[in-house]
């Protein structure tokens, strides 16, 4: 004899109306993270002086991009699905994964001025400091109580 199971979907709500406001706070915080790792990686540890992806502009620009992208993903996730929060953190961490591959192959490739093991290291930190900000803002500071 079988006994019933309940089953309870909780639906996760977003307030939408926080998402620019949160969003435009994850992308300074992004962006100032990355350019504290980026002037420690070059100024004091010596990494990647000669390495074009850690000059001063492209940190900024990648970061504003991937964290834009990453809103508008959080965005339509959040109206389309019933429990957002937990399908945003999935996709952001399988995006956060997929985004190292192109820094690992650069440094098999080593096709680029200053490709060290530190430099590539350096770009993975930022996207995972990039990562965890943007996805712990996006899926904390959004929830509807």
């Amino acid at each position: 004899m079988s006994t019933p199971s309940l089953t309870i979907t909780r639906t996760e709500h977003i307030a939408t109306a926080r998402l620019l406001r949160v969003g435009a706070l994850a992308i300074g915080a992004s962006v100032v993270a990355n350019l504290l790792i980026r002037i420690i990686a070059v100024n004091v540890l010596g990494i990647g002086k000669d390495f074009p992806p850690l000059g001063w502009g492209p940190p900024i620009v990648f970061t504003i991009m991937g964290v834009l992208g990453a809103i508008i993903v959080f965005a339509i996730v959040a109206r389309f699905s019933k429990r957002p929060i937990r399908l945003f953190r999935i996709i952001g961490l399988v995006v956060l994964v997929l985004s190292l591959i192109p820094d690992v192959m650069l440094l098999r490739a080593n096709t680029m001025p200053g490709t060290t093991l530190g430099s590539v290291l350096t770009l993975m930190l930022m996207h995972v400091a990039t990562g965890v900000i943007t996805i712990w803002l996006l899926t904390t500071r959004t929830i509807e109580h």
